[in-house]
């Protein structure tokens, strides 16, 4: 038995060489072989594993249920993202809608104050007298605050009615000798004001004309007693000038 393995051992790597060696000398006669025996001519060595193999399943389509199609067709209840998407949605409309507000109100407020500015300049420019009347403010203000200076010290010992009239009528008509243009000019600019208010105005309206009407009574009555002077001193005059004749 021993020897046996050891000639099968010894001889088998010769007879590997020598079936190698024919097949490369004698190519032609092994291909002719195989052809002959054919392609299909060898049992395969998986045929049994191929054939005991189960046929494919076949894919069955499953059909959608009458309970599908239900929940199918109903609307989809919205998720918590959606919530929260609207949520955030509103928030930023009443955010910007509020923003918006504010910022409207802001400019109207910055208009406001601009026009209120370019009124206040040019109603102290339209004050000022025109350069052609040759009428200066600087000199002539120190001389109307002399003159209402003047009028205070005066009635300083009077009561306080004329404490507080006689200054600003003093420093009034001086301002009208000196100024006369800017008081015009100021004059025009309480009369605008004095008609937003109709009682104001009409008060003002029947105090000037008492005020005037009082002046030409009191021009009336000057002149009346001035005429009178002179009738009695003209009179007078002829009665003296008679005595001297007859006592000549």
């Amino acid at each position: 038995m021993a020897s046996k393995l050891f000639l099968r051992q010894r001889f088998a790597p010769a007879a590997t060489g020598i079936a190698l060696a024919g097949i490369a000398l004698f190519p032609k006669t092994v291909l002719h072989a195989e052809s002959v025996e054919g392609p299909n001519s060898r049992k395969p060595i998986y045929d049994d594993f191929e054939a005991e193999s189960a046929p494919p399943a076949k894919t069955v389509v499953p059909t959608p249920s009458t309970g599908t199609s239900e929940l199918s067709s109903k609307p989809r209840s919205p998720t918590p993202t959606d919530r929260l998407a609207a949520q955030i949605g509103k928030t930023r409309l009443f955010l910007h809608g509020h923003v918006a507000a504010a910022e409207n109100k802001v400019n109207e407020f910055m208009d406001s104050v601009l026009n209120l500015e370019e009124s206040f300049t040019s109603t102290i420019a339209s004050l000022a007298p025109p350069p052609q009347s040759g009428e200066k403010l600087m000199p002539g203000s120190l001389y109307v605050l002399v003159a209402a200076m003047t009028g205070s010290i005066v009635s300083r010992n009077r009561n306080i009615l004329l404490r507080a009239t006689v200054p600003v009528a003093v420093g009034i008509g001086a301002g009208w000798v000196v100024l006369p243009v800017t008081m015009r000019n100021v004059s025009d600019l309480l009369w605008k004001y004095e008609q937003r208010f109709p009682a104001i105005a009409d008060g003002h309206i029947r105090t000037r004309e008492g005020i005037e009407k009082a002046w030409r009574m009191a021009r009336v009555h000057t002149q009346q007693a001035v005429n009178i002077v002179d009738d009695k001193v003209s009179s007078g005059r002829e009665a003296v000038e008679g005595w001297v004749k007859k006592g000549k």
